[in-house]
This record gives C-alpha cells, structure tokens and sequence, in this order.
C-alpha cells in the first residue's frame, strides 16, 4: 500500500432534500453573479445580430463550481454540459473557473472510499494489491480513479464510484425538473420532460460499471491494434458494478497540449485523429462514446498515441440514425434544401405545422454548422469564428420561441458528440481537412 498521504475530500451528499439544497445554493450562486443585468438578458428577445456575453464574476462562478463540485453526479453532469466552451455565453474568466468540471469533481474522505472497496471486494482486500494510490489521479462526476498495482504486477487504473451517485440519478433529475418548471430557463412551448428522461437513463448506464466493461471490449475490438489510438481493457476479476478495473496509461488530457511544448503538426494531428474517430464511430462502428469531455482523452507525448477513456456513455447507433445522418452530410454538402428538411422532420426539429420561414431558417443554421465539411482543404478552426455565429443565432431563434419541436431525444448525444469533437478542434486551435475525412464515409 502507498503510503503517500490521501487528499482530503468531502462527503458526497446523498438524500434528496440536502441535494436540493446544494443545488439551490449553486443556482443561487450563478444568479448573483449573473446579476439583474444578466438575467434581463438571458429573459428577453434579443434583436441584436451578435449579444453580448453575460459577465460573470469569479467569486460567484468559483461557488458555483464549487458546489456542483460537491454534489458529483447528475447535477454536475448538466454543469459539465454548460462548462463544455463556456465562452460563447460567459467571460473568459468565468468560463476558465467552470472549466473546472470538466476536469474533476471534489474528492471522496478517505473514510467513504474504505467504505466502497470493502462492500465490492470484501474485507482484506487490500491483499490483492502490491500498491494503492489512495490519492485520486482523477475526479469527475460519477467516481473517482486510483492508480493500484496488483500482486502479479498488473498496473491498472481503478474506477470507483462515489456512494449513493446511482440512487441520487432520479431525485437530481426531479430536482433539475423542479427548476426549469418553476424559473423562466426556456422559452415558452419547450417541454423539458423527454430531454431529462433521456439524461436520466443515460446515467443509469454510466454508473452501471460491469455494462461498462462490455462496452469497452467492445471499442476496443472496434479500434484493434491501431498505433495511435489506445483502448485500455477492463480486467473482470477486480471489476464489479461500482468500481472499474482497467489498463493504466499514460498521458495528460488533450486539451493541455495547448499549455506544453507541442508544435502546431503535433495539435493538428491529434484533433485529425480525434475527428477521424468520429466520423470512423458513427459509420463505421454503430458505436459512439457520446460523452467527448476533454479529459477522456489523454495524449502520451513519448508515444504520440492518444487513450480513449470513459465507455459508460458508449451507445450503439440503430442503422435508420446512420443513413439519416448520412442523407444530411450528403444533402449539406450539395446544397439540397429538400432532403435537410426531411432530415430535420425525422429528427424532430420541426413539424408538419412549422411555418415555412422557420424551415427555412432552421436549414440556413444547419448549412451554417456545416462550414467546416463545405470547405475545401484544412478547415482552420483556431482563426475561425464559427462557434459564436451559430451560437448567437441559435439562441436568437432559441428566446424568439421560432421553434418549439422537441427533438428525438437520442440525437441529442450524437450531436454532443459532434460539437464537442469540434470545439477540441478549436482549443487546440488545429488545422484539419474534415471535408475529405467525412467523405471517405459518403
């Protein structure tokens, strides 16, 4: 065992009512430091081409973090879904601070975390290994990771989940419920029910581990012996539905490539792979890792070789989803209104009454999303401006009530996907020929 000393954690908060509580103090948090200026903002149609971003104080962002931080589970879930490129709607301070939870949550005391590896292994467990980490090489919203050596030499990387996350899933999501209903977050005609149903089942599988492990074998078939992408393998004897066991590797998230001595082929490439992969899923695969969270990807620079982390979000993608978004990409590159009209039909973002105006602007935002295929050669998402344009445009339709259609609930993952593996283009401001990439798949 590691004698090195644990880094002291916080109890993760389990019953309902103190869950409410905290999320209440952190909703609080952002509201004042949004301001009544703020909130006018986010409440009111805004007739300008380009809104302006709200300000948020660091102080007030850093307890608002800090309490999404605490709770770990659905709630900073959602928080980790806003901090995804915060500076399209907060200050660059403000989005740094929140940037936070894409990175870790809060630790577990000591106490809890020998509560959870005795209830999975058994007492005496600490037998089975040579050496354990009891601090955590990471933190995020559903468990925690230790790096542990087995007594046959095994070095792994041990996934354990925090207590009570998985009862806390439906009472989080009622609770997130409770506020889009009572505060004015949407706009009228919105009905938030299926979107939190389908967030609400995701991560029911997400704290399901031993579902976890099968869908990592199962990407790791799909990936096989590719030298620049590594999948590690569970280890089933030391696995059990709260913890995790897998291949340790080596690396930082990629996303701090753009903080070390890295050149601009070594950026260029890693987004290149990445967004290859994701093309490779969809197509290629049937199965997407649909959470694209930063720090699920690490990159070793003495390998060149980027890991794959994180399967708990892993979907498989029905063939009828394939073609159709397949049709899209097809109809975006050769202009074809009908056919992305169709395609928004069957995805549910509009209907058979949606007044012909808003088709038409709804295919104008998606012919505007699909720059970087339409472009000819290297896309260079660092000089470009796309994200802000069709952010504020979205939001304009968004408040102006223009559309009111629920989408299908299971694209709403594919297009996360999507945008997050793009936005990773964008921080590592990288050069990538996304148009040649997609067509391989046509």
């Amino acid at each position: 065992m590691s004698n090195k000393r644990p880094t002291r954690g916080t109890a993760v908060p389990s019953s309902r009512l103190s869950r409410l509580w905290h999320l209440g103090m952190a909703s609080g948090s952002l509201a004042a430091g949004i301001g009544v200026k703020g909130l006018m903002e986010l409440g009111r149609r805004d007739q300008e081409s380009t809104p302006a971003r709200i300000a948020l104080s660091g102080p007030h962002a850093q307890r608002f973090t800090r309490r999404l931080a605490r709770m770990r589970g659905a709630v900073m879930k959602m928080g980790q879904l806003m901090s995804m490129d915060g500076t399209d709607i907060f200050t660059p301070e403000a989005a740094e601070i929140m940037s936070v939870l894409r990175q870790s949550a809060e630790p577990m005391p000591l106490g809890q975390l020998g509560g959870v590896l005795n209830r999975e292994y058994g007492k005496g467990w600490e037998t089975r290994f040579a050496r354990m980490h009891f601090t955590p090489i990471a933190a995020a919203s559903i468990g925690q990771v230790h790096r542990a050596e087995t007594r046959d030499g095994r070095q792994l990387a041990l996934k354990v989940q925090f207590p009570g996350v998985r009862d806390s899933i439906d009472s989080d999501i009622s609770n997130l419920s409770f506020l889009l209903r009572n505060f004015p977050l949407m706009p009228s005609g919105i009905d938030p029910a299926p979107l939190l149903e389908e967030a609400r089942l995701q991560l029911h599988r997400e704290t399901d581990y031993a579902a976890e492990a099968d869908a990592m074998e199962a990407y790791a078939d799909r990936v096989g012996d590719d030298p620049d992408l590594f999948v590690p393998r569970p280890h089933r004897d030391l696995t059990t539905e709260c913890v995790l066991a897998m291949d340790f590797a080596e690396g930082e998230p990629v996303d701090r490539v753009m903080q070390g001595d890295y050149t601009r082929a070594d950026r260029d490439r890693i987004a290149g792979l990445l967004a290859m992969l994701s093309f490779r899923e969809l197509f290629e695969f049937g199965l997407v890792q649909t959470d694209p969270n930063f720090s699920n990807y690490l990159y070793d620079g003495r390998t060149r070789r980027v890991t794959l982390l994180d399967f708990g979000a892993a979907q498989a993608v029905a063939p009828q989803w394939v073609n159709t978004y397949r049709r899209m990409a097809r109809a975006a590159l050769e202009d074809d209104r009908d056919t992305l009209h169709e395609a928004c039909a069957t995805m549910g973002y509009i209907g058979d009454d949606t007044p012909a105006r808003d088709v038409e602007e709804m295919i104008r935002l998606l012919l505007m999303s699909a720059e970087p295929i339409r472009h000819p050669g290297p896309y260079d998402f660092g000089a470009s401006d796309l994200f802000e344009r069709v952010y504020h445009r979205g939001r304009e339709l968004f408040l102006d009530d223009r559309f009111r259609n629920t989408p299908v609930p299971g694209t709403l993952f594919l297009h996360r996907k999507f945008m997050g593996t793009f936005m990773l283009c964008r921080k590592l401001r990288a050069r990538v020929d996304i148009g040649r990439m997609l067509a391989d798949h046509l």
